[in-house]
C-alpha cells in the first residue's frame, strides 16, 4: 500500500467531529427506507446490525444495527477509477455527520439529499433484503459431515471452543462448534432457553433449533427501543413461543452487548457465554469463541439457594448479574438457577452492567472487577514487567487525546495486576500489544471487504487517536486455520516474554472501549459503565496450575490437553510500515477483495 493511499485512509480525511463526544446531540432519527444505500455492503456496527437509526456519539447507541439487512450489490473493482469519482467520494465523506464510535456505532445517513442514482426507489422490506453483501446466494448449506456427531473431540478441561468456519480445511473445525450443534440433543433434551444478545435474526435463529425443540419457549433479552424494538417484535409474530425481555439502558449510548444462552434441559441446565450475534453472518466465516459450561444437575429437593456454589463463586456472580437487569421476566430463571448445582465451574464471571458505581460496588463490574480477581487469585511472577499484556477485539472506542487518559492509565493498571503485591501504578515497562485487523487482513479475508462491516472503527475516532495505532498488530491465526476468518471474538491475556505461558486468559463480549469496560470519574471515587457485557476469566489457580502453557496444535482438538488453545498466532506481528488499521467508513478502491469487489461506503 503506497504512502498516498495510507494517508487517504487516515488523518487526511477531514470529517468534522465534536471534541467532546459526550455532549453531542444525536441527530433526528430517520427510517432506513429513506437512507441512501451503501454501494457495497451495509453500514454495519461492531455486531453486524442494520443501521436502524442515526448513530449517537461515542459509547455506542441503540442506533446501530446493520447486518444481513440493508445490503446491496457489491461494486466491482476497476483498475483505473476516474479521479472525478474519487473527488466526489471525498466530498460525500466530508458531508457525513458521524459519531466517534466507542464500540460499534454505525454511521447515520448522509445529511444531504441522496441522488436518484444512489437510491433504489422501491421501498425494501427487511425480509426481501439479501442476507449477505454478496447477495442471497452467498451462504452455502453446510454438508452433513460439517457437524459433529459426538463429543469425543471436545476439550472438556477448559471448555473454550471456537465457532466452526465455512471454507477452511475440516481439521480446523474438528472440536469447534456451530450453533446447530450447541442446540442439538447431543448436549441435552431442551425444554426452554433464554437468549441474551445484541443482534437477532429471529427466523434464522428459530431454524437453528432442531425440529423437536423448535417450539420450546424462548426468551430474548435485548436492548432495543422504539422503532427497532417494534421491528424485533414484528419479526417474532410467526413464533408464539418467543417472549421478550428489554434490558434497561438508562445511560446514554449504552448497548445490550452481552451474548449468553441459558439452556434448560430435562437433565439439568447449561450456560454458554459467547461472542456471536444470533445472525447467520456471525456463524459463517468469522472467528468467534465461547465458553460452554458443564451440564449442571438439579440440587436435591429442599437445598438452600446458596448450595451448589463453585470455588470461583460463579453461581452467586451469575445471579447477581441477572438481578442487575431488574426484570420480572427473568425472575423464574433466577429461581431455577438457584435449584441447580454449579459447583463444577472453573471460570470466573466478569460482567458489565450500566450504572455509576461507588464504594465496594465499584469492583462488581467492568475492568475493576477484573482487577479485583487478578489481585485476589493470581500471584506475582518473576520478571513480571516483561510479561506482555495482550488485547484482541473487533471494535475500538474513543480513548482520549493520548494514552494517559485511559488506556495506559486505569485500563493498563488493571491488565498488569498480578496478586496483591502489584505496583500501585501501571508498570510502564510492561508492553501492551493490541491485535486488530489491518486493511489488508480484511481485503484478503474469506468474506472480503464486507467483513469490515463488523469492524466498526470510524475515521472520526481514528483521526483523534493516531497515537493508538503504534500498538497495533495484525490478525494472523494459522494455528487455528483462521487467518482469513476475521475476528469478532474478543480476548485479553497476560503472556510470558517468550509467548509460551499465560498468567490468565479472558474471552468476552467487551471490545476496547470505555463504554464496555467502564471509566473512572470523580477523582477515581466512581466508575461509570454504559453497556451490558459478559465474559469468563480463566485463572491457573482454579485449575491447580501456576500458568497455562500455550497450545501449539489447537486443531484437531484434543480432549485431554492441558495447554490453552489461544485462537491466534503468538507472538503477534506488528503492522508493517505500509499497513493501516481497518477503518470502516472510508473507501478502499485501490485493490479488489477476494470476491473482486471494492469498498465504497455512501
Amino acid at each position: 500500500m503506497d504512502k498516498g493511499l495510507a494517508d487517504s485512509q487516515h488523518g487526511k480525511w477531514t470529517i468534522s467531529d465534536s471534541e467532546d463526544e459526550d455532549n453531542i446531540i444525536p441527530p433526528t432519527p430517520q427510517k432506513d427506507s429513506n437512507k441512501p444505500k451503501p454501494k457495497l455492503s451495509p453500514k454495519r456496527n461492531e455486531d453486524n446490525h442494520s443501521v436502524k437509526e442515526p448513530s449517537a456519539p461515542s459509547m455506542g447507541s441503540e442506533a446501530r444495527k446493520a447486518t444481513h439487512v440493508n445490503q446491496t450489490i457489491p461494486v466491482k473493482y476497476e483498475s483505473n477509477p476516474s479521479p472525478s469519482v474519487k473527488r466526489k467520494r471525498e466530498t460525500e465523506e466530508a458531508g457525513w455527520n458521524l459519531s466517534s464510535s466507542d464500540d460499534e456505532t454505525p454511521p447515520p445517513a448522509p445529511k444531504k439529499e441522496p441522488k436518484k442514482s444512489d437510491v433504489n426507489p422501491k421501498k425494501k422490506t427487511e425480509d426481501k433484503r439479501p442476507s449477505s453483501p454478496h447477495g442471497t446466494s452467498y451462504y452455502k448449506e453446510e454438508p452433513a459431515d460439517f457437524f459433529e456427531t459426538n463429543l469425543l473431540s471436545m476439550n472438556d478441561m477448559y471448555r473454550f471452543y471456537l465457532n466452526k468456519v465455512t471454507g477452511i480445511p475440516k481439521k480446523f473445525n474438528t472440536g469447534a462448534l456451530h450453533i446447530k450443534e450447541i442446540l442439538s440433543p447431543m448436549f441435552g433434551t431442551l425444554k426452554e432457553s433464554v437468549q441474551f444478545n445484541y443482534c437477532f435474526d429471529i427466523p434464522w435463529m428459530v431454524e437453528q433449533y432442531p425440529p423437536e425443540f423448535r417450539d420450546k419457549p424462548v426468551i430474548l433479552v435485548h436492548g432495543e427501543k422504539r422503532e427497532s424494538k417494534a421491528r424485533l417484535i414484528e419479526q417474532a409474530k410467526p413464533y408464539p413461543h418467543i417472549r421478550f425481555c428489554q434490558a434497561k439502558l438508562d445511560i446514554a449510548f449504552g448497548t445490550h452487548h452481552t451474548k449468553m444462552m441459558l439452556l434448560w434441559y430435562e437433565e439439568g441446565f447449561r450456560v454458554i457465554i459467547l461472542t456471536s450475534n444470533l445472525i447467520r453472518a456471525d456463524w459463517y466465516q468469522k472467528t468467534q469463541g465461547m465458553w460452554m459450561s458443564p451440564l449442571y444437575p438439579r440440587l436435591p429437593e429442599g437445598s438452600p439457594g446458596t448450595a451448589g456454589e463453585s470455588p470461583t463463586n460463579f453461581k452467586s456472580d451469575l445471579l447477581e448479574y441477572l438481578e442487575a437487569y431488574r426484570a420480572p421476566e427473568l425472575a423464574e430463571c433466577i429461581d431455577r438457577i438457584k435449584q441447580h448445582d454449579l459447583s463444577e465451574t472453573r471460570v470466573y464471571l466478569i460482567g458489565s452492567t450500566p450504572g455509576r458505581y461507588q464504594g465496594p460496588a465499584m469492583e462488581k463490574w467492568g475492568h475493576l472487577r477484573l482487577r479485583k480477581l487478578l489481585s485476589e487469585h493470581t500471584k506475582p511472577v518473576q520478571n513480571e514487567e516483561r510479561w506482555h499484556v495482550l488485547g484482541q477485539f473487533s471494535s475500538i472506542g474513543s480513548m482520549g487525546l493520548d494514552k494517559t487518559k485511559w488506556l495506559a492509565a486505569e485500563f493498563q493498571r488493571t491488565l498488569t495486576t498480578l496478586g496483591k503485591a502489584g505496583k500501585s501504578l501501571a508498570s510502564p515497562e510492561t508492553q501492551m500489544l493490541l491485535v486488530y485487523p489491518s486493511v489488508e487482513n480484511v481485503r484478503t479475508s474469506l468474506e472480503g471487504y464486507p467483513a469490515g462491516g463488523s469492524l466498526p472503527y470510524s475515521i472520526q475516532t481514528a483521526q483523534k487517536q493516531l497515537w493508538l495505532h503504534s500498538y497495533f498488530h495484525g490478525w494472523h491465526a494459522d494455528v487455528t486455520g483462521r487467518s482469513n476468518a476475521m475476528p469478532h471474538i474478543k480476548t485479553y491475556m497476560r503472556v510470558s516474554p517468550d509467548f509460551t505461558q499465560l498468567a490468565w486468559f479472558l474471552v468476552t463480549s467487551a471490545n476496547l472501549s470505555k463504554a464496555a469496560w467502564g471509566a473512572l470519574e470523580k477523582n477515581n471515587t466512581q466508575i461509570m459503565v454504559r453497556s451490558y457485557e459478559l465474559g469468563v476469566l480463566y485463572l491457573p489457580s482454579a485449575f491447580n496450575m501456576s500458568t497455562f502453557p500455550v497450545e501449539k496444535n489447537v486443531f484437531p482438538a484434543s480432549s485431554s490437553s492441558k495447554c490453552f488453545p489461544v485462537p491466534f498466532d503468538l507472538p503477534p506481528q506488528h503492522y508493517s510500515s505500509k499497513e493501516q488499521p481497518w477503518i470502516w467508513n472510508i473507501p478502499y478502491t485501490q485493490a479488489p477483495d477476494t470476491h473482486g469487489n471494492v469498498w465504497v461506503p455512501s
